[in-house]
């Protein structure tokens, strides 16, 4: 099964520390050209959900995350995006990553993070949709943060957008029949929604069923968002993308993991590198 939440109705960036208390060990990434572990990787949960991961995340004890999102692990229907309510897996669920061989356990889900907590903010409740997959330590040497195709992120955006301004994401849906081309994507925020818990986001073709979870950036380079929904409006086959300072900010507070922090890529960043496929442009 593919995961992708179809929403019941039209459905300055901050550094990412590398010294101080907060910054960790730093794993030794693998070079990106040989990376089997990174985001745009498809991942299975519980050998059923398909879903596409979003960025690396570390933490203070040297502990390496690949993130996907929240949705990805529930067991109820596709109209199910209440996480305070809706049901979920457990954490220790086996998440196969990609073609690597290796699988990781979830480890945080916000969805169960919120049920726990008794969360009550309707925005956190209907847009916190992120999940953090624990990589053993023995498959470290495997990751790289780096976005394939675009390079970075480059670090973390906490300030609102304004409609109109450029994203770009990579997603890796089984849907598209294995076409590289068609993974990366550009496009442009139409409005922040939610009290900026959510994004409405129109690439130039819609997020589908395995691109849940993939990361979005800013046109800096700045990670911003998960993505979440299908949308039916304003823009019909728009989509929903979740907040990621929101929901990491949320992570940091409710998963009892210490120093736990996005990875910037090793890649410089490389605005505007989507191939051209024919008469087709690429898309979220």
């Amino acid at each position: 099964m593919s995961a992708l939440v179809t929403a019941a109705a039209a459905t300055a960036a901050i550094a990412i520390p590398t010294s101080g208390a907060n910054a960790g060990t730093t794993p030794a990434f693998a070079a990106a050209d040989v990376s089997t572990i990174h985001p745009g990787i498809q991942t299975v949960t519980a050998e059923t959900a398909t879903c596409t991961s979003n960025f690396v995340f570390t933490d203070s004890l040297g502990n390496t995350y690949l993130g996907q999102a929240a949705h990805c692990s529930g067991t109820g229907t596709a109209n199910e995006t209440d996480g305070c309510q809706s049901e979920s897996l457990p954490l220790g669920t086996p998440v196969a990553l990609g073609e690597s061989g290796v699988t990781g356990k979830l480890v945080y889900n916000s969805w169960l993070a919120m049920q726990k907590a008794g969360e009550t903010d309707p925005n956190a409740c209907a847009f916190n949709d992120f999940a953090l997959i624990s990589i053993p330590k023995g498959a470290v040497s495997q990751v790289n943060p780096s976005i394939p195709v675009f390079g970075g992120p480059v670090g973390l955006r906490t300030t609102p957008f304004g409609s109109g301004e450029a994203v770009l994401s990579y997603g890796n849906s089984p849907l598209r029949g294995g076409v590289a081309q068609l993974s990366p994507k550009q496009g442009f925020v139409v409005a922040d929604e939610g009290e900026g818990w959510t994004h409405t986001i129109f690439t130039a073709t819609p997020g589908v069923p395995g691109d849940s979870g993939s990361g979005f950036l800013d046109s800096d380079g700045n990670a911003f968002g998960i993505l979440s929904t299908l949308a039916l409006a304003p823009i019909p086959g728009s989509n929903g993308v979740s907040d990621l300072a929101k929901a990491l900010s949320y992570a940091q507070s409710h998963s009892g993991i210490k120093g736990l922090r996005l990875a910037n890529g090793t890649e410089a960043f490389v605005p505007g590198a989507v191939p051209a496929l024919g008469g087709i442009t690429g898309r979220l």
